[in-house]
C-alpha cells in the first residue's frame, strides 16, 4: 500500500491535543495542499483564516452547540483553521449558476478540507472537522466580508493520544455497477 492510502486509512478525528506549537513550515505545507486542491473551473474559492489567539479561539468555541464533541478541541488545539468559501464563483458561468445543486463551493471546500486533514496527518498532526456551529456568528467573529461563508473549522495540533479506526462499511455495501 502506498503512502497516500496509509494517510487515508490512518487519519482520525482528533479532539485532544498536546500543548505544543505547530511549526510555520508545517502550516505552509498544509496550505500548499489546499493550493493544489482541485476546484470547479479552477475557481479556487477557498479562504483560510488561521486562528492562534486563545481569546479568539474561545469566541469561536462559543459558536458551537453545548453538546458538540469538538468543543474542547477548539480551545485546546494550538491552531484553528477557519475554512471559508467565496460565493457565486464555483459552479457559475457568466454570473449564472450552472448546476442542479447550486453554488458548488461546498464541494470544492470539502476537497480542500480533506487535503488539510491528509497533509496534517502526513506531518504527524491531528485534525477534526467541525461543522455544527453558528456559522453567522463565526463569520462575524473572524470578520468575513459579505460574499463569503464560513464552512468548517478545523482544530489542528499534535494528537494527545492514538485512536483506533472506526468500523467501516464493506466496499460491496456501497458500490453499484451500471445502476443502483
Amino acid at each position: 500500500m502506498g503512502e497516500l492510502m496509509d494517510a487515508i486509512k490512518g487519519r482520525r478525528s482528533i479532539r485532544r491535543y498536546q500543548d505544543s506549537d505547530v511549526p510555520g513550515e508545517a502550516l505552509n505545507r498544509i496550505f500548499e495542499a489546499v493550493q493544489w486542491a482541485p476546484s470547479w473551473a479552477n475557481t479556487q474559492c477557498w479562504e483560510i483564516i488561521v486562528v492562534k489567539d486563545q481569546v479568539q479561539k474561545e469566541r469561536l468555541q462559543g459558536t458551537l452547540t453545548k453538546t458538540n464533541p469538538a468543543s474542547k478541541a477548539m480551545v485546546q488545539a494550538p491552531v484553528v483553521l477557519v475554512v471559508c468559501g467565496k460565493l457565486k464563483s464555483s459552479g457559475y458561468y457568466k454570473g449564472e449558476v450552472t448546476t442542479k445543486h447550486g453554488d458548488w463551493f461546498m464541494f470544492d471546500l470539502g476537497i480542500a478540507t480533506q487535503n488539510i486533514c491528509l497533509a496534517a496527518y502526513d506531518q504527524g498532526l491531528g485534525t477534526v472537522i467541525v461543522g455544527l456551529f453558528d456559522h453567522d456568528k463565526a463569520k462575524e467573529i473572524v470578520g468575513l466580508p459579505d460574499g463569503y461563508e464560513v464552512v468548517a473549522m478545523v482544530p489542528l495540533g499534535y494528537p494527545a493520544k492514538e485512536s483506533s479506526p472506526p468500523k467501516r462499511r464493506e466496499i460491496s455495501e456501497f458500490t453499484h455497477y451500471e445502476r443502483f
